[in-house]
Parts: C-alpha cells; sequence; structure tokens
C-alpha cells in the first residue's frame, strides 16, 4: 500500500498527468457532443462513443510520462534504492496507471453518453441492454488496459519521444497497414491488438463476422498488457537504473 501511495503522489505531483487527464475526459465528450449536435435522425450509443480513440491516445500518453520522466530525471534511481524489489515498483505504477485509465475511461463514456443523450435524445441512446451499457463502461477497461500497455513500452524504451510515437503510429498505422500486406494481411490484422480492443466497445449485427466476441477480446488485448508489463519487469532487473 506505500507503494501504491507513492506512486499515485509522483503520478498527480506534475501537470502534465492533469492536463492529460482533462484531455482524455474531455475530447471524447466534445467529439460526442458535435455528433449529436450534427445529428439528423438521432445518435446511435456507437456513434455518441466514437470518440473514445482521442482519450485513448492521451491515456497512452499519461502512462508513458508516468514512468519515462523518471529516467529522464533521474528519479528512478532513488526510487529504486528506496523500494530494491523493481518488480514490485513497476506493480505499483501499473497499478496507478491501470486505475487512473479505468476512472478516466469511465468519465468519458458515461459524459460522452450523457451530453449526447442532452443534444440529441432518442431511443437509441437508451442503455436497455447489456450490449448498450457495454459500449458505454467499457471505455474504463479499454483505457486501463491501455494505459498497463504503454506503461511496459515506456519502460522498455525509457524514452518519452521514442514509446510515445511506436505506439501513437502503431495505432493510427502500423495495424491498418498490416492489412494491406497480400494473402495473409486481411486475416493478420484481425488479430492486432488495439484492433482486438477495440471490439470491446463494439457490438456487430452479425457476431460471427469477428473472430472473438466481446469479453474474450477484451482478455486477448489485455493479454497484450500483461507480456509488455512482464517484459518490462525482467529487463528493468537486470539493467542498470
Amino acid at each position: 500500500m506505500t507503494l501504491l501511495a507513492v506512486e499515485r503522489i509522483k503520478l498527480f505531483s506534475t501537470r502534465s498527468p492533469w492536463w492529460c487527464a482533462a484531455l482524455a475526459v474531455g475530447l471524447p465528450i466534445s467529439f460526442a457532443g458535435a455528433m449529436a449536435a450534427s445529428a439528423d435522425e438521432g445518435l446511435s450509443v456507437g456513434g455518441a462513443m466514437s470518440g473514445h480513440q482521442f482519450g485513448l491516445m492521451v491515456v497512452l500518453v499519461m502512462a508513458v510520462l508516468a514512468i519515462t520522466t523518471e529516467y529522464r530525471f533521474g528519479t528512478i534511481r532513488a526510487t529504486f534504492q528506496a523500494a530494491p524489489n523493481r518488480a514490485s515498483v513497476l506493480l505499483s505504477k501499473a497499478a496507478v496507471v491501470g486505475i487512473t485509465g479505468f476512472v478516466l475511461g469511465e468519465l468519458a463514456g458515461f459524459g460522452s453518453w450523457g451530453l449526447a443523450q442532452l443534444l440529441a435524445p432518442g431511443p437509441e441512446l437508451a442503455l436497455d441492454s447489456a450490449d448498450r451499457i457495454r459500449e458505454v463502461a467499457g471505455a474504463g477497461p479499454v483505457f486501463a488496459v491501455t494505459a498497463v500497455l504503454a506503461l511496459g513500452i515506456g519502460t522498455l524504451l525509457r524514452q518519452t519521444a521514442g514509446a510515445v510515437t511506436l505506439l501513437i503510429v502503431w495505432v493510427l498505422l502500423g495495424e491498418s497497414l498490416i492489412a494491406l500486406v497480400p494473402n495473409i494481411g486481411p486475416d493478420l490484422v484481425q488479430w492486432m491488438p488495439f484492433n482486438v480492443g477495440g471490439r470491446f466497445l463494439t457490438t456487430y449485427p452479425d457476431p460471427s463476422a469477428v473472430p472473438l466476441g466481446p469479453w474474450a477480446s477484451l482478455a486477448y488485448f489485455a493479454a497484450f498488457a500483461v507480456v509488455s508489463l512482464a517484459a518490462a519487469i525482467v529487463v528493468t532487473r537486470r539493467r542498470d537504473a
């Protein structure tokens, strides 16, 4: 519990996480408001949630900064001296950024839905099924998994610019380019982590159109976060701070 408290204090002792938190919530809500204001015949729950990717990008940056700033300013050395068990330190960081990501995702999800309901009320926005509730509340788990995955990558690379660039380019462009690989591309892209994670927030009219259901998709996405964090722990134990 002491490590968790320390990591929470370190995360929110600078301005950048607060700005990231505000943007992670504000951007999806603003996008939902714009969608609702321009909707002519009502807005679906999926439409109201379509700005989640903006918030996800900001959470990704926040999680990377949680570790790379420590390496940049050398505070990670003091952290490891005070807590020699490096795995515990990284696990505490993962818990803090994961919980933060979850809270921000829930605020973004229900905030987007609430604003859309206010500006374009209609039966399409009613949370009257498990699928619609998942589309709104599911932002929390997806943001949390993204934060842990980004923390692992940030720990492995130790540089803010490199880690953020790699992750954002991968999310926005990398997985889409894989679809262009001859013969195997269209099949391979269906198993890319962020593509699969996004399915947890989507309800398909024909569930057989995708290889995994929503909860299995979330578990698959989470497995990448676990692997990323595990690799970060192994590497951190072996190299100098």
